[in-house]
């Protein structure tokens, strides 16, 4: 039984080994240092007739390794995402809090956590050499649990930030009332809110104004940003921005929704404060059911040991 144990944890150690290699490679890949482009190549754009395609026939592991890892790690990323219950995408994610990284680049990044997850646990495993059941559970807990750390992370950021929307939109919507009844029209308004604000939804119709310059319409823009970021109040507030050409008294409907969000504010806010004050309750009852169930179990045992005694 100890040879087997012995082999086994060779094996694993073995694994172990060539992922953190493979990690490795892949992180050094991206200094400078190491993946330096020989000089012939960085010349090559500056001879006559090289402004084509490189004429280098060599094999370039680390890119070629990272070109054939970046879609597995995409794929297993997914794939684990779902296993624990993570259903929505992680692109809407990332767009949604305005992340530099796309899905590749932060599953590469999910992926070096894993790897080094992985060194540290085979680390532990081998200098305290535990039973292989305990080796096994290091070997394969330590890499989830760097890839659902970030995991969290995101959807954590992504939550926050829905929130936030939230908050900020009834004073949103209350300035694009004011500036609907002042004359100004939409992409004005927008203008406006997107260059003097500084919260969440001022980020977000940045956003919005960049889509608009880049040629979609104010409501198509609009609707973009409301299929992101996933906020009831902004999927309600939407269709009624989308009026503008439509109505003399947006200014008036766009009230009325800033009063009607604000109510929803509230009123979540006060569902909340009353969930707080429940909580408070809890340990408190705890403290007081535990001396009273002792104080009853005492003349309980006392007699059942007399009838036991009889």
């Amino acid at each position: 039984m100890s040879e087997h144990a012995a082999g086994l944890a060779a094996r694993l150690l073995l694994a172990s080994a060539l992922t953190l290699w493979v990690g490795l490679t892949l992180l050094l890949s991206r200094l400078r240092w190491f993946a330096r482009v020989p000089l012939t190549e960085r010349l090559r754009p500056y001879a006559p007739g090289g402004l084509g395609a490189s004429r280098r026939r060599g094999f370039r592991s680390v890119e070629t390794l990272a070109d054939v890892v970046a879609p597995l790690a995409r794929t297993a990323g997914d794939r684990l995402a779902r296993v624990v219950g993570v259903t929505e995408q992680l692109a809407l994610r990332l767009e949604r809090i305005h992340s530099a990284l796309d899905v590749t680049a932060f599953r590469m990044r999910q992926l070096g956590w894993a790897v080094a997850g992985l060194a540290a646990a085979a680390g532990v495993a081998a200098a305290t050499r535990p039973s292989p059941a305990v080796v096994l559970l290091l070997l394969a807990g330590a890499p989830v649990l760097a890839f659902l750390v970030l995991e969290q992370h995101v959807a954590s950021a992504s939550s926050r930030w829905q929130r936030r929307v939230f908050l900020e939109l009834p004073v949103v919507a209350e300035q694009l009332a004011m500036l609907f009844s002042a004359g100004y029209s939409l992409g004005a308004a927008l203008n406006r809110l997107a260059e003097r604000g500084h919260g969440c939804c001022a980020t977000d119709l940045r956003q919005v104004i960049r889509r608009v310059h880049q040629g979609l319409s104010e409501t198509a823009a609009l609707q973009e940003w409301a299929s992101v970021v996933r906020v009831d109040a902004v999927d309600r507030l939407v269709p009624v921005l989308a009026l503008h050409g439509e109505t003399g008294d947006l200014g008036r409907l766009l009230s009325e929704e800033a009063r009607a969000i604000r109510r929803e504010v509230q009123r979540r806010a006060i569902e909340e404060m009353e969930r707080r004050g429940q909580l408070v309750w809890v340990p408190v009852t705890v403290a007081t059911l535990v001396p009273g169930v002792i104080f009853l179990a005492v003349p309980f045992v006392e007699a059942l040991r007399l009838f036991s005694g009889s």
